[in-house]
This record gives structure tokens, sequence and C-alpha cells, in this order.
């Protein structure tokens, strides 16, 4: 007799991440022979630095049990890197480590009985993982500049619908999938609401350390009183399958850290002490982290710039990227040529894209916008980051070094180029 399941609402029709699967499907295409460039997954491209690597490999016998709360010398580590770069104050006790944010982040919503509020466009797992932990969703729509910041007036009319209820907003800077940062100005202007209406604030700055216009900004600064501060390893210290991720909260909040807490302790125990130890060097001061930092940040500086100007020279819609390796490109002046050529919607977009360029994008739907917006979101990172860290040290970073040791991101920007020249001359009357 077949066993009888009956899957949860929550989970029924819930469906691979699109990043993942977008890096499944490009494995296929390359195993079948087809050049395909990888912008679909996030995964910085740019390798550990090797004084956390070092530290890895003395941890590597570390095998106890740690507190479900985070290895308290990590724990103060954290306290010093958010009093050092970004001028906030916390205690160790205030701050959970976790196996990588995206796990934090979920925990937080499961703990917190409220609805959730989600900017358009946001990174794809923000509004699955609230449905998961069976929250309300309230969608934010995007105001400001280009259409995709949280707009306060927005945000305050939103709040205004049901005044009293508990709510968690959730914000990105510099963001997945925009690469467009908070301004000092915009993160007083949000805090401003969120104060009025008790908004409880999770700030995602999983990528501060990669901003490359202007100086990182938290809205802990503005809002200190209701604002959780995540981060954590994969992005700045390019060591995504680590799986460490850190959240700091006020003391306001201690009832939700201490909820989280609990909930760790019943599911995953604790964090993996080797990977735990080892982070304790990539957030205390150390000038070769530093230095690998401002390399790091050089190129992706170059490369955004060259890439946004190549893109909007084809056409696009670019928003000037503050940080990150992300482009969120509109091909909507290109929207008559592409609707005679049978593509109304980003999948469409995306499917032809891929078959004529070899490039894996992400649809905009997958982070909440219009299928007919057609936006796409690239990720930059089809490179040798060692490789490229290596020759920065000894070159000038200009078009030349992107082509030569950037190379396949170089040729992909490319190939979109030409193909949006060709899409205008295939649709010509």
């Amino acid at each position: 007799m077949t066993p009888l399941i009956d899957l949860d609402p929550r989970v029924d029709g819930l469906v691979v991440s699109p990043t993942l699967a977008a890096r499944v499907r490009a494995n296929e295409l390359a195993q079948a022979g087809r050049r395909v460039y990888r912008f679909g997954l996030g995964q910085s491209p740019f390798p550990v630095p090797a004084p956390v690597v070092a530290a890895l490999r003395a941890a590597a016998g570390e095998k106890d049990y740690l507190p479900p709360g985070g290895l308290p010398a990590l724990q103060a580590a954290v306290v010093d890197y958010h009093r050092r770069r970004h001028g906030l104050t916390f205690a160790a006790d205030d701050v959970v480590i976790g196996p990588g944010s995206k796990e934090l982040l979920f925990l937080l919503q499961l703990a917190f009985a409220g609805d959730v509020m989600v900017p358009t466009p946001s990174w794809v797992s923000y509004v699955p993982q609230a449905r998961l932990a069976g929250r309300v969703v309230v969608r934010v729509p995007g105001g400001g500049r280009h259409g995709l910041m949280v707009d306060p007036d927005e945000l305050d009319r939103l709040c205004r619908t049901g005044p009293g209820r508990p709510r968690l907003l959730v914000i990105n800077s510099p963001s997945n999938p925009t690469g467009l940062a908070y301004t000092g100005d915009e993160l007083e202007r949000l805090a401003a609401v969120c104060r009025a209406h008790a908004v409880v604030v999770v700030s995602d700055e999983i990528y501060g350390e990669l901003t490359v216009v202007g100086e990182h900004r938290s809205l802990a600064r503005a809002y200190p009183e209701g604002t959780i501060v995540a981060s954590g390893l994969s992005k700045w210290c390019g060591a995504g399958g680590w799986r460490l991720g850190t959240m700091a909260f006020p003391p306001t909040l201690i009832a939700l850290r201490r909820a989280m807490i609990a909930i760790a302790s019943e599911t995953y125990s604790s964090t993996s002490a080797p990977i735990q130890h080892a982070a304790v060097v990539a957030f205390r001061p150390n000038g070769e982290v530093e230095a690998y930092l401002a390399e790091v940040r050089r190129l992706l500086a170059a490369l955004l710039l060259w890439s946004g100007t190549e893109l909007m020279g084809a056409g696009l819609d670019v928003p000037e990227a503050a940080g990150g390796f992300y482009l969120f490109p509109s091909f909507a002046e290109l929207r008559p040529q592409l609707a005679r050529l049978g593509i109304h919607d980003d999948v469409a977009l995306v499917d032809r894209l891929l078959t004529r360029t070899g490039v894996m994008a992400l649809p905009g739907s997958a982070f909440g916008m219009a299928p007919g917006d057609l936006r796409l979101r690239l990720a930059l990172v089809d490179f040798d980051g060692a490789r490229a860290l290596t020759a920065a040290a000894r070159e000038v970073i200009g078009r030349g070094f992107l082509e030569r040791y950037l190379t396949p991101t170089w040729e992909a920007v490319t190939a979109i180029v030409a193909w949006c020249q060709e899409v205008r001359a295939e649709a010509s009357p």
C-alpha cells in the first residue's frame, strides 16, 4: 500500500529558489556543450582571504557544540566590527550567530508574530520564507530612484491601513537585485516612518562591505531602537559555502533575540565550530583582509561602471549600482521590437537571451517585479576572482584589464549589447 502523505499548505507549490534553479540550468547547458555565462547565482567570485583560510585550518580540530547564540569570542568580534565600520553600538549578548544569514532571516520571521513587509523588488527568498513561517506578506511598491526603492510615503500609507499591527520590514542595502543603496537622507526618512508606526526592521547588510560608491550607511544609525542588522561572510569575504551569518539586536528587541536562540537550540543546535573560530579573524581588524577588501572594491567599481555604461549605450535603463555585483537593467525601451519577436515578458526575455547569447540571467519577476517590466538581474560574477586580484595589484584597472582578466563577464556584457543591436535590426519592418 502506498504511504499516505499530505503536504503542508505552506510548502505545497513551493519550488527551488530561482537563483539555485538557474545554477542547475546553467550546469545542464554547459554539460550539453553550450557556452554559458553564469549571471544567475550571486556567488562571490573572489577567494576567501588568506588569513581567514589559515584560521579555518588552525580551527579544524574544534569539535564541541557551541552555544546556540554563537561563540562568545565571535560575538565580541562582530560587536567591534559594527562599531569600527558602521558606528553602531551593541553588546556581545546582542549578537546571534547562525549557519548563514538566510537561516537567521527565516528564524526571525518564524519568531516574529506579525505582518512581514517586503519591498518591490527584493531578494527572491524573503517572500517564500515569510510564507513558510505562516506570516502575512505585505508588498511595498517600489518608489524613489528608478521606482526601485522603498518610498517612505507609501510605507506610511500602508502602515496607516492597520494601525497598531506588529510589522517587520525587510530592507537590503546595497540591494540584491538592484545594486542601489540608500543615502543618509533616505534612511532618515524611512526611520521617521518606522518610528512613528513602531515597525521592526531587519536591515540586510550582507553587501555592506562591497559598497563602491560613497560610504555604507546602516538604518540602525537613524533608527537604533528598532533595527536588527544582518550580515555574514558569504559576499564580502567570498565564503558563501561556509554558511556563517550574524544578527545584531538592539536591547529593545531582546525578546526576539531570545526566541531566535530558543528556536536555534531546537533545530540546528549550533553553528559549525571551526567556521565560527575562523570567522573571528574575519571580523577583527586585519591589515591583510582590509587590503583584500580594498582591491575587491576597486575591481567591482570598475566592473559595475563599465558594464552599466555599455548597457546604457545599448539603450537599456540601468540603475547606477552603489555596491555588490548586480545590475538590474530594463529592456523596456526595446518593448516594440521585442514584441514583434514574440517576447512579451521577462521570462521569455531570459529564455531568448540565453538561447542567443549564452547569458544566464534571472527575470525581474523572480524579485517581485511585474513580468511586463522587462527587467533582468545580472550577477557579474563569472570570472576568476583570484586571478583578477593578483593582476589588480600590479596593473591599472580599465577596459583592457576587464577584457583580459574578467574575460567571461566582459564577453557576456558585450554579447548582450550586440544582441540588443540585433533585436533592433531583426524587428525592423
